[in-house]
């Protein structure tokens, strides 16, 4: 069973990728196109041109550099070894069975949807303003991590996008209670187009800013503590010395595709980005 991370913990090892433990599979199952965040177009289940026999990164320590910036983002929570190790008992996709590697780049994406909810689930229940929820919530967690520990063929027919929405109920439902006193249109910016928006010192606490597009926007400064960021878009977000100590659903991906620096303040759930300059 997953255990829940403090207020300011870091989160289970569980929901964390060990790309030591997988077979390299977002190299292999994911697409990816020519853009600012990859250097070529790859197809889904073909493997990326820098995978290694061994299932590593042949150019990990220089991806940015290469072009691969959106290597550095992702993060499957986790999913790639749980499915490399525990769905598929530790066979390779390489040397498995007819059929073996295309169960495997199905499950995958399933399996990474589930820890991305077990990892709010988990930051829920550390929300003392939502111990009212906490039992529902332990009970939807449970339930979320019988169906990731499910079979190949059970996790194929998953309806994951069903699932989600019962677990984004008590979710919400969860931010209220953590944001009671955010009220008032300045406070509510969920979905909202922010593109380049200028926040410099904008106070943002408490703000609802799920789904919002923030992406390349100056939030130097920002107040942005206790703000619910849920699916928020933080793609080169300017967050240099901006506060989000106890920001509700921040996930590694949304940090790692922004700017920061030493002065910036996270909550403890996620890691200073290593390209973050000024790191302390």
């Amino acid at each position: 069973m997953l255990s829940t991370m403090g207020e300011q913990g870091a989160a289970p090892a569980e929901l964390r990728g060990d790309c030591a433990r997988c077979f390299g599979l977002c190299c292999v199952a994911l697409p990816f196109a020519a853009s600012a965040d990859f250097a070529v177009d790859k197809a889904a289940g073909t493997p990326c041109r820098n995978l290694r026999a061994d299932s590593r990164c042949g150019i990990h320590t220089v991806l940015r550099r290469e072009g691969f910036s959106g290597c550095t983002v992702y993060d499957c929570f986790g999913a790639g070894q749980r499915v490399s190790r525990d769905t598929f008992d530790g066979q390779d996709w390489r040397t498995g069975p007819p059929g073996h590697a295309r169960s495997m780049f199905d499950v995958f994406p399933v399996v990474r949807q589930l820890h991305e909810l077990l990892w709010y689930l988990t930051e829920a229940l550390a929300v003392p303003a939502a111990r009212s929820l906490h039992a529902e919530l332990r009970g939807l967690r449970d339930e979320t991590e019988r169906l990731a520990a499910g079979t190949p063929a059970e996790l194929t027919a998953l309806d994951v996008p069903a699932h989600r929405q019962r677990v984004n109920v008590l979710l919400l439902r969860t931010s209220e209670l953590a944001r009671p006193d955010a009220r008032g249109r300045k406070k509510n910016r969920r979905h909202a187009d922010l593109l380049g928006a200028r926040l410099r010192g904008a106070d943002l606490r408490g703000a609802d800013l799920r789904g919002a597009c923030l992406i390349a926007a100056d939030l130097t400064g920002a107040d942005l503590r206790g703000a619910d960021l849920i699916g928020a878009d933080l793609r080169d977000a300017d967050l240099t010395d901006a506060d989000l100590t106890g920001a509700l659903f921040l996930t590694q991906p949304q940090v790692t595709a922004a700017r920061g620096g030493a002065g910036t303040r996270l909550p403890g759930a996620v890691e200073r980005p290593a390209h973050w300059t000024g790191r302390p």
